[in-house]
């Protein structure tokens, strides 16, 4: 009657250890990760600050976030020279003074003053240059507030020595066309305010999509802010992009007013036009009277480059040396003295008023 007994106890010990196998098995591959990939592109249903951030290595073209289908070189602001300019004027020449600033409306204060509101400018000016140009008595270094702008390449930023060296403010890339965002941007966007620098977005446009959907794009993803810079638009020919569409001098002039009108009526700032020689040359001589621009000119004074044309940001490097970051940036200047930067920064002040350089 016992030998029974145990025999039934032993099967019954081998059932349940045989169905506890089994649920561990489950377990497991309920554990394997999925073979179905997502997008490279990011389509938060929020505001990017609830996207977590990708972190990219320190090399500007190596970074972990990019994403794999997305080409290796850089664009936008951080793209280097692709059009050839005349040599330096030879040092007997005369070269033209410098204005104080641009006709410009200053940013619109909305609420509270974010934590760069409250800091001083730096001017002592710490930047070093890998391909160094002597602009003469027009050099970028007698003006007083500098500044750089930034994308993933630069990887993860020091922004506290970013701003000892002398960076009193920071663009920041936000959004290209009408669905990519930079991993970096909202990480970037939070460093550069806490270590006093003030701050603005941009965005490269896109010739193959709607400005409509771009400038949409952009209100989703960049916050508007106590303190923030004027948005930028960046309008320039991409030879890397996948699209690649010229539209006519009329057609690129609706696009940008139809972006540049949303983003005004959302951030209350009239936004900044940035572009570089062969654009301008083609596109911007003689429109948007009324607007600031943000000049590129690494070889030569923004006045010989872009002739009569007011500027507000002059970039004068693209190839910077800092502390704050590993490899290379951009370097820009602010036209004006201290003062007008407080008065225009600040959002106070009446508008400034310069003469054409």
């Amino acid at each position: 009657m016992r030998l029974p007994g145990i025999v039934s106890f032993v099967f019954a010990s081998l059932c349940l250890a045989g169905c506890s196998s089994t649920s561990g098995m489950d377990a497991l591959d309920m554990q394997k990760p999925s073979n179905e990939t997502t997008s490279s592109v990011v389509r938060p249903s929020a505001p990017i600050a609830s996207v977590p951030m990708a972190r990219p290595g320190n090399a500007r073209k190596l970074a972990d976030a990019a994403p794999v289908d997305e080409p290796a070189q850089p664009f936008g602001l951080a793209e280097e020279e692709t059009v050839a300019f005349p040599a330096p004027d030879l040092p007997g020449n005369v070269e033209p003074p410098v204005e104080e600033a641009a006709l410009v409306s200053p940013p619109k204060l909305l609420s509270r003053a974010a934590p760069a509101m409250l800091a001083g400018p730096v001017t002592r000016y710490g930047f070093r240059d890998a391909k160094p140009i002597n602009f003469g008595r027009s050099s970028p270094r007698h003006l007083a507030v500098h500044g750089v702008d930034v994308s993933r390449w630069q990887g993860n930023v020091n922004w506290d020595k970013l701003r000892a060296q002398g960076a009193n403010f920071a663009y920041i890339k936000a959004t290209d066309g009408g669905d990519h965002l930079d991993p970096m941007f909202m990480k970037n966007w939070r460093n550069a305010d806490a270590a006093g620098l003030k701050r603005g977005a941009y965005h490269f446009f896109y010739w193959c999509r709607t400005a409509g959907e771009q400038a949409d794009w952009f209100i989703r993803n960049v916050p508007r802010v106590d303190g923030a810079l004027p948005p930028v638009i960046d309008v320039e020919w991409n030879g890397d992009s996948s699209c690649k569409r010229r539209p006519s001098r009329e057609k690129v002039l609706e696009k940008m007013q139809v972006f540049m009108d949303k983003l005004e009526r959302h951030y209350g700032q009239r936004p900044i036009i940035y572009t570089s020689p062969d654009f301008y040359r083609d596109n911007l001589r003689g429109e948007f009277p009324d607007y600031p621009f943000w000049l590129r000119a690494v070889a030569r004074h923004p006045s010989k480059v872009y002739p009569d044309r007011k500027w507000l940001f002059w970039q004068y490097s693209g190839s910077g040396l800092s502390h704050g970051v590993t490899g290379r940036i951009d370097l820009n200047v602010f036209h004006g003295d201290e003062r007008q930067w407080r008065a225009w920064a600040g959002g106070g002040g009446r508008q400034m008023m310069a003469d054409a350089d």
